[in-house]
């Protein structure tokens, strides 16, 4: 068979990413768009991922499964994915609706699945892709549609090598000599459990499998399914993937995994999110945006104008004015403005959806703090979400205070110092 990079599946495979559900752990980043929709690596969002993946990897029938908070969701895919209206390519957003047949929300991933295949069914393919819309990764899933056929699979699972100490808090796969899955097990507490599921280190080599530690075969959330087989496997009340359809599987049908190599990061957490942002301004970062590229919308802002400043690592995007201000190992989103005297130091800064004007500005709510950062102001180990308002003469820092807690003005989550969208911070504040 050719290699997958000459293999093109665009003609027989259907993407289907799910949106999430309501996103909880990452609160208050979700308080008003879903999670996909969480900005990322300054000027990218969630989402971006997968249908980038898709799209580099020759798939461009893709379907965006959504429920709640999706309105900026919509609006961001409908504005970042056009294609040639001749073409067959479409990023097409499937929202939860209620109908005669279905008058409940979505139930899980499964079940989100089993309402939408009306739409399914009525689109030609041989394969279902299944995808997270919250994942941070990069793959060639031709690779992975290659091996399904290889091994003659009614189904195939992404899975990555874990350590013992990350095993209990994922699905982990146990394996055959043929890489079919004979045993899943959901986040395993018992060790003798999880002892009875590590990966044999004979085979370490024939899977690609780096290191000499013990490693179990953690699950990726990413599924190939046969067309006929997904149908056959949502035709009953079972409303999750990992939960339910997957261990019903193994014993019906031919179930495999493919074994993946890389980076990969399940966004799930503020503290998973905030230090995944973090990573991308060291040297070297553990996922590459630059090569292939990763696409979203193109906003057309100017060049960031630096009016002096103290810069030592740090990715600054588009559209951002920094003014005699000093950054260090932080990400500025776009349109991000820092005034002079500013102090940011391991700050994800999400920028701002608009240019200030004197109408905002003189909106009581604003109390007259321009969007942005003020002049000496001081910002630490935190996430400062869009169109926030920080006045002069602050400073602001999780030093000293719960891992979790709430206040009028911020949040506290896993340590990371939060200021909600449109929030407003007054002049002086010292957290």
């Amino acid at each position: 068979m050719p290699t997958s990079r000459h293999v093109s599946y665009s003609h027989n495979t259907l993407a289907i990413i799910m949106g999430g559900g309501q996103g909880t752990r990452l609160f208050p980043l979700t308080q008003e768009r879903a999670k996909p929709a969480v900005p990322l690596a300054g000027k990218y969002r969630l989402v971006d991922i997968p249908i980038s993946n898709c799209l580099n990897s020759g798939l461009n029938r893709i379907y965006l499964l959504t429920q709640f908070n999706s309105a900026s969701l919509h609006r961001h895919v409908s504005q970042s994915f056009k294609f040639d209206h001749f073409g067959a390519g479409f990023v097409e957003i499937l929202a939860a609706e209620q109908s005669f047949s279905n008058t409940s929300w979505y139930q899980g991933t499964a079940d989100a699945v089993r309402k939408n295949l009306m739409h399914f069914r009525n689109t030609n393919f041989d394969y279902a892709l299944i995808l997270s819309g919250d994942q941070l990764y990069r793959m060639d899933f031709r690779k992975i549609i290659e091996a399904h056929e290889e091994s003659s699979a009614d189904l195939t699972i992404a899975t990555i090598p874990v350590p013992a100490k990350e095993a209990s808090a994922l699905g982990i796969m146990h394996i055959n000599r043929e890489r079919r899955i004979t045993r899943f097990v959901e986040k395993p507490k018992d060790p003798a459990l999880l002892d009875s599921l590590k990966l044999d280190r004979e085979s370490y080599a024939g899977l690609g499998v780096k290191g000499d530690e013990q490693f179990y075969l953690a699950s990726m959330g990413i599924y190939v399914f046969n067309r006929d087989v997904l149908f056959e496997l949502l035709d009953n009340n079972q409303t999750d993937f990992g939960k339910h359809i997957i261990p019903t599987a193994i014993d019906t049908h031919r179930v495999f995994s493919y074994v993946f190599q890389g980076y990969w990061e399940d966004i799930g957490t503020i503290r998973s999110f905030f230090d995944a942002n973090i990573d991308q301004a060291t040297d070297l970062p553990k996922f590459n945006f630059f090569d292939p590229p990763v696409f979203t919308r193109p906003r057309f802002l100017p060049a960031s104008k630096i009016n002096g400043a103290g810069i030592d690592h740090a990715v600054i995007s588009d559209g951002c004015i920094i003014s005699h201000a000093r950054v260090q190992q932080s990400v500025i989103g776009i349109r991000g403005i820092l005034r002079e005297g500013s102090y940011l130091n391991r700050v994800v800064m999400m920028g701002a959806d608009f240019y200030d004007s004197p109408s905002r500005l003189a909106k009581p709510e604003n109390q007259g703090i321009p969007i942005g950062v003020g002049q000496n102001t001081r910002i630490e180990n935190a996430i400062v979400d869009k169109n926030a308002r920080i006045g002069d003469g602050c400073v602001l820092s999780p030093a000293g205070k719960p891992e979790n807690m709430d206040h009028p003005l911020y949040y506290i989550r896993d340590g990371v110092l939060m200021i909600p969208k449109n929030g407003v911070i007054p002049h002086g504040t010292v957290l």
